[in-house]
């Protein structure tokens, strides 16, 4: 067995009782990635309107009384908390799209593209416009609930998630409610014209500690029943009579590994507001990198979605300083171009 695994580029590792295969190159490739996303935190931390030197991180972490009362503040209560948010909301978006996308078993599936995210912003924008004062617990669980409807009506009326028509309903799903939140936006007041549209924006400038703890809370839930079925779901890719024969049980997979998605969708979307595009090219970048299972699809999808997140927000933050423009504004400059490169790719499947 193990020549075997050498030439698939495994390498067994014995931990006590068990063997653990590992693929070094995979490995490598995370643990570059995850430099990567340190190295854009750190400079996201220190560069913007006033500069910080990087050894200011540590202290503001470590011994935060060294610090001034400016560089504190800037530090530890508005750039820390908006990084470590654009990065877990980058990874909840690409094991979303991840798993939407195993499921139907089409590289265009993606919790954005099948109205989710609109049926979460309806209901997360009549919180905040109607309910202010209302908890931030409340937002994710309202927000949920306004996806899992969305996602259900439009299973139910493309009848079969496996086949193009499910994306198709779900564009057409994702535009009604998109009108919907437009007609709101074209006769409410001013003010709350502004606030729904800074929200819809993709903005991570209001990301707070509190907001980043609910957005986590939320995240550890969808992201472990993502990764405990990711095993049986590597054998439904094998077929239904085959994954039925060695023990899956493929309708109580499907409904945990299509719950999932929607639960992080929701609780990214409640938090920051909509990133499109996120969960639909952080798995082909995946893909294309790793190759490999679930397992390794889940680990790259999080981390390049991630990474996607904080260079949106760095080159919004940045590039137009003092303006700054949404992170969602931009991954959807470069998100449009590539879903309709993948539209073309596909023109014969539909």
């Amino acid at each position: 067995m193990r020549p075997i695994t050498r030439r698939a580029g495994f390498r067994p590792v014995q931990l006590g009782p068990y063997t653990l295969l590992l693929r070094p190159r995979v490995l490598a490739l995370c643990l570059l990635l995850i430099g990567v996303l340190l190295g854009l935190v750190i400079l996201g931390v220190t560069q913007g309107s006033l500069p910080v030197p990087a050894s200011a991180i540590g202290r503001a972490l470590l011994y935060p009384e060294a610090l001034p009362a400016q560089q504190h503040f800037i530090v530890w209560d508005i750039r820390l908390p908006r990084l470590l948010m654009a990065a877990l909301s980058g990874a909840m978006l690409g094991m979303a799209g991840a798993a939407m996308q195993s499921i139907a078993r089409n590289g265009l599936a993606d919790p954005g593209l099948i109205g989710v995210k609109e049926g979460t912003s309806a209901v997360v924008l009549t919180l905040i416009l109607l309910f202010p004062g209302l908890s931030l617990l409340w937002r994710p669980l309202a927000g949920m609930a306004g996806g899992l409807l969305v996602a259900l009506l439009v299973v139910l009326l493309a009848r079969d998630i496996s086949r193009p028509r499910f994306i198709l309903v779900g564009i057409g799903v994702s535009w009604l409610f998109a009108a919907g939140i437009g007609v709101f936006i074209t006769t409410a007041e001013v003010r709350d014209v502004q606030t729904a549209l800074v929200w819809m924006a993709g903005s991570l400038h209001a990301a707070t500690w509190p907001l980043l703890a609910v957005a986590a809370g939320w995240a550890l839930p969808g992201a472990l029943i993502l990764f405990l079925t990711a095993r049986a779901s590597d054998v439904v890719a094998l077929g239904n009579p085959a994954a039925t024969g060695l023990g899956v049980q493929i309708a109580r997979l499907a409904l945990w590994r299509f719950t999932a998605p929607v639960l992080l969708t929701a609780a990214s979307v409640s938090c920051v507001g909509s990133l499109g595009f996120v969960g639909l090219i952080a798995p082909h970048m995946a893909r294309f990198l790793l190759r490999g299972g679930q397992v390794t699809l889940l680990s790259g999808s999080a981390l390049l979605g991630a990474l996607l997140v904080l260079v949106a927000d760095t080159l919004g933050r940045l590039a137009f300083a003092p303006l700054q423009i949404p992170a969602g504004i931009v991954m959807a400059l470069v998100g449009g171009p590539f879903f309709l490169l993948l539209l073309w790719r596909r023109r014969d499947a539909f």
